[in-house]
């Protein structure tokens, strides 16, 4: 669905423009309405309400004596928030959501297939750079990974 990077830029009032190839997808999917959430990688997620829906359902079936679905939860859940497009194509985000994620002016928005990663643009040209020169990977993927062909 959601694919590629994008820069955007952050008004003065925390209003993100999604990007116009984004736009028709997300009336058709959602009629506009998206929820963003904090991701232990200090960026924020960006879901189609039906599918943040989807995976609210599958958080809140986990058992609740387990500290580590608490945890996930109580993040996840606790600080999902309903955003909307306006007629323009923005959403606003959150003052303590931005904060979060350092996002000041300069952002990017990386198409995650079902949803959306919305980066500092420091941070994520940081982070990427530092993934793609990580030499502690282990030699061998894990099990899930082994039969993907790239």
């Amino acid at each position: 669905m959601f694919r590629g990077a994008n820069q955007v830029t952050l008004d003065a009032k925390g209003r993100v423009v999604m990007p116009t190839r984004y736009r028709e997808r997300l009336a058709e999917r959602c009629g506009g309405r998206l929820v963003v959430t904090i991701d232990r990688d200090q960026c924020l997620l960006l879901y189609p309400q039906p599918d943040w829906e989807e995976i609210e359902r599958k958080l809140m079936r986990l058992p609740s004596l387990n500290e580590h679905a608490r945890r996930l939860q109580r993040l996840m859940v606790g600080h999902a928030t309903d955003l909307e497009l306006d007629g323009h194509g923005r959403v606003l985000l959150p003052a303590e959501l931005r904060a979060f994620a350092g996002l000041t002016r300069d952002a990017v928005l990386i198409g995650q297939g079902n949803r959306f990663e919305l980066w500092d643009e420091a941070r994520w040209n940081e982070r990427r750079d530092a993934w793609l020169k990580d030499e502690e990977l282990p030699a061998e993927l894990p099990a899930d990974l082994e039969s993907l062909s790239l």
